[in-house]
C-alpha cells in the first residue's frame, strides 16, 4: 500500500486472546453482555416512549442515550463475533476505517448527551421555576439535532485524517476494533497533523466536555446545600444520582482505557480494558437508571401489562 487512497487489502484485528482454547468462552460472554446490552437499553426506550408522564427533557436525553449505546456496541461486537466464529481476523481497508467512522462519532454522541442531561439536571435543581420555560421542547430537539451533527462532522474529519495516511499491507491491530490511535501507530507516514487533531479534540470535547459537567455539579451541590431539611436534600440529590453514576462511569473506564493505549501500545492490554469502556458501560447504564428509577420501572410495568393480551 502506498498511500491511503489506494487499494489496500485488509487489516486483521488480533482481539483480546489468540489462545484457541478461550475463543468459546469470549464468544460467549461477549455475546451475552451484547444482548443483555441490546435489551436493556431497549427497555429504556420503550419505557420513556410508551409512558406520557417521561416525556419531559431528561427522559427524552436518556432516550437518545440508549439509542447510541445500542448502536456504540453494535459496531464493534458483532464483528468481533463473526471472526471468532468464522476463525478469522480479517477486516477490510474500507471497513476499518467505516468501524472508526462511527465509533468516533457515537462516542461523541455519548459525551454531548451526558453533558445535556447534566445541564438538565442542573436548571431543574438551580433553577426550578423555570425550568419549563429553559428547557422547552424546542430547545431540546435542537440540542440533539446540533450534537449529532458535530459528532458525525467531527467523526468525518477525524476519518480523512486517516484516509490521507499510507500502511503496510496486511497489519496486525492488537485490539477487537479499529481504534483511532492503533491505526495511526500503524502508519508509516507522518502522523504530525492526526495528532494535532487528535488532542485538540480530546481537549475540546473531553476535558472541556468534563469540565462543564464538574462546574454543573458544583452549582448543583451548592445549591442543594441551601436548602435546609434534610428529605429536601436527598429528594434534591437523588434526582442527579444515577446521572452522576452514568458520568463516573463513562469518563473513569475511558480514563482507563486511553492510559492503558498510551502505556502499552503493542499488547492486548488496551484491548482488555477497552472493555469496561466500551461494553460493559453501555451495558450497565440502563441497570443504573431503571433500578434507582421508580417512574422507569412503573413505566415498564405498564407496558408489559399492555402488551401482554
Amino acid at each position: 500500500m502506498e498511500s491511503g487512497n489506494n487499494t489496500i487489502l485488509e487489516f486483521l484485528l488480533m482481539g483480546l486472546s489468540e489462545e484457541p482454547e478461550l475463543q468459546p468462552l469470549i464468544f460467549g460472554l461477549f455475546l451475552s453482555m451484547y444482548l443483555i446490552t441490546v435489551l436493556g437499553n431497549l427497555l429504556n426506550i420503550l419505557a420513556v416512549g410508551s409512558d406520557p408522564h417521561l416525556h419531559t427533557p431528561m427522559y427524552f436525553f436518556l432516550s437518545n442515550l440508549s439509542f447510541v449505546d445500542i448502536c456504540f456496541t453494535s459496531i464493534t461486537v458483532p464483528k468481533m463475533l463473526y471472526n471468532i466464529q468464522t476463525h478469522s481476523k480479517a477486516i477490510t481497508y474500507a471497513g476499518c476505517l467505516a468501524q472508526m467512522y462511527f465509533f468516533i462519532s457515537l462516542l461523541t454522541l455519548d459525551n454531548c448527551f451526558l453533558i445535556l442531561m447534566g445541564y438538565d439536571r442542573y436548571v431543574a435543581i438551580c433553577h426550578p421555576l423555570h425550568y419549563t420555560v429553559i428547557m422547552n421542547p424546542r430547545l431540546c430537539r435542537i440540542s440533539v439535532l446540533v450534537s449529532w451533527i458535530m459528532s458525525f462532522l467531527y467523526s468525518l474529519l477525524q476519518t480523512l485524517m486517516v484516509w490521507r495516511l499510507s500502511f503496510c499491507p496486511d497489519l496486525e491491530i492488537p485490539h477487537f476494533f479499529c481504534e483511532l490511535s492503533q491505526l495511526i501507530q500503524l502508519a508509516y507516514s507522518d502522523t504530525f497533523l492526526n495528532d494535532i487533531v487528535i488532542y485538540f479534540g480530546a481537549g475540546l470535547l473531553g476535558g472541556g466536555s468534563f469540565a462543564g459537567i464538574l462546574y454543573s455539579y458544583s452549582k448543583i451541590v451548592s445549591s442543594i446545600r441551601k436548602i435546609s431539611s434534610a428529605q429536601g436534600k436527598y429528594k434534591a440529590f437523588s434526582t442527579c444520582a444515577s446521572h452522576l453514576s452514568v458520568v463516573c462511569l463513562f469518563y473513569c473506564t475511558g480514563m482507563g482505557m486511553y492510559l492503558s493505549l498510551s502505556g502499552n501500545q503493542n499488547s492486548h492490554s488496551s484491548a482488555t480494558a477497552s472493555v469496561m469502556y466500551m461494553v460493559a458501560a453501555p451495558m450497565l447504564n440502563p441497570f443504573i437508571y431503571s433500578l434507582r428509577n421508580k417512574d422507569i420501572k412503573r413505566a415498564l410495568r405498564k407496558f408489559f401489562v399492555v402488551a401482554t393480551p
